[in-house]
């Protein structure tokens, strides 16, 4: 296997990780198709936007059945109960098996049960949304499907929209070609409706109608040398291995003075920063702070305890004042048929913010991100990975990222938005500098 065809594997992975199942070649072709999408409140492919707003004419919960969709012959609707160990296990073990592979069977992601109640319960989460499919006779989970609540601002017209984000669709890989995906979102969409909310926000590494932005994923190597073992990243024809280690190498120590983690007192001022910030982007979320807590601090409860998933930093200055946060979530990879390591350290950036403007922004978000980086190494993470959303595209040259094959197209359910800018030249695809994108929002 060569590096070069190993990395586009991952690539692949990533781009497939908002889909939540691989496509059997007959499955592409009818995505391709659009049977499904066709009968749906989205947009048109060719369709020029002229207004924005909800597509579906208005209804009431009392509109929409009370009675689960049918299901093929065999196989029963149920809800997983992530409080319940045993039920987190089946959902563990049917996306380490079904959710996401490379190509080539040589990583697959590596969700933790704190992961799980981190992403599927924040505040205000429904447990009837995390929705499942069973085998009749046996019991056993064989596919999965979750919504989460999430509040979309559209900044240019000032729209607040109740929403929920759509995530975690996986099929066992035997039951493929049984038509499951369309009856599963169609379910949850009626799940969701019965709760009063008629939007929903969701990604794909697929062109399906229509989106309302695509972004390009972006990599930055730690730990060039692991990476490079693992075939996740080849040596250039011009370079040694010296010389590459020397081009990923970090400080040890953090640059900006006042950097500390982020802790319970900091969650007010740290959510002013960030909504003040968030004025930039066309589409953001809107916390309370009680979600926001959630978001930046994790599941846990106790203060003495920290996340094993998300880590959120601060800058305090001598006053007091938070002038600066970042946050990324680890989501690790386990490494198949490798002798030599056995899971790669993966992080995605998330939110930020930082109050410097004019000439001193961009130097200040290198030195921002640049820290990140080098804080993600004390929890052995190989490479960073982000979008070219937010305000990415100013800091990635200077802090060492690469253009990935990957694209994430970002897809608003029954709402038309007019097109916004991913970061990306729509044409050729390439990083466009220093430009503030449209997407503010980060989805799981």
């Amino acid at each position: 296997m060569s590096s070069n065809t190993n990395k586009r594997s991952i690539e692949d992975l990533l781009k497939m990780l908002a889909m939540g199942e691989t496509l059997t070649s007959s499955q592409e072709k009818e995505m391709k198709d659009y049977k499904f999408w066709k009968t749906q409140p989205v947009p048109a492919l060719d369709e020029k936007i002229t207004k924005e707003g909800p597509i579906d004419d208005i209804k009431t919960p009392a509109d929409v059945p009370d009675t689960p969709l049918p299901l093929i012959k065999d196989f029963e609707w149920c809800t997983i109960d992530i409080e319940d160990d045993k039920q987190l296990d089946e959902l563990y073990k049917l996306l380490y098996d079904n959710y996401v592979e490379d190509t080539d069977a040589t990583f697959r992601f590596k969700y933790s049960h704190e992961f799980f109640k981190w992403a599927l319960m924040p505040p205000k989460w429904v447990k009837e949304w995390h929705t499942g499919v069973r085998v009749k006779e046996t019991g056993k989970l064989v596919a999965f499907i979750a919504a989460t609540p999430v509040t979309i601002k559209l900044n240019k017209s000032d729209t607040i929209i109740d929403s929920v984000e759509i995530n975690f669709l996986c099929i066992h890989k035997k039951l493929r070609n049984k038509r499951l995906a369309p009856i599963m979102i169609k379910e949850i969409t009626r799940k969701v409706n019965k709760h009063d909310i008629w939007q929903a926000l969701y990604t794909g590494g697929s062109i399906l109608p229509t989106p309302l932005a695509t972004c390009r994923y972006q990599h930055r190597p730690i730990n060039w040398s692991k990476l490079h073992d693992v075939e996740f990243s080849h040596l250039p024809a011009n370079q040694t291995k010296a010389s590459m280690l020397a081009h990923y190498a970090l400080p040890n120590a953090t640059k900006l003075p006042g950097l500390r983690r982020m802790e319970e007192k900091d969650i007010s001022q740290t959510l002013s920063l960030l909504n003040k910030y968030q004025e930039r982007f066309d589409i953001v979320e809107i916390f309370n702070e009680e979600e926001f807590r959630h978001c930046m601090l994790g599941s846990n409860t106790n203060e003495t305890s920290t996340s094993n998933v998300i880590k959120s930093f601060v800058v305090e200055n001598a006053e007091g004042k938070i002038t600066d946060f970042f946050s990324y979530y680890l989501l690790p990879f386990t490494v198949l048929e490798n002798t030599h390591h056995d899971e790669l350290g993966i992080a995605y950036l998330f939110y930020y913010a930082t109050d410097a403007k004019d000439e001193k922004y961009k130097p200040r978000l290198t030195d921002l991100i640049t820290d990140a980086l080098i804080t993600s190494k004390q929890y052995n993470v190989d490479v960073f990975n982000c979008l070219t959303s937010q305000d990415n595209t100013f800091f990635l040259k200077n802090c060492k990222f690469g253009s990935g094959d990957g694209f994430l197209n970002y897809y608003l359910f029954n709402y038309k938005t007019f097109p916004m800018n991913g970061g990306i030249d729509p044409q050729t695809k390439q990083v466009i500098e220093d430009t503030t994108s449209g997407v503010g929002v980060v989805l799981l």
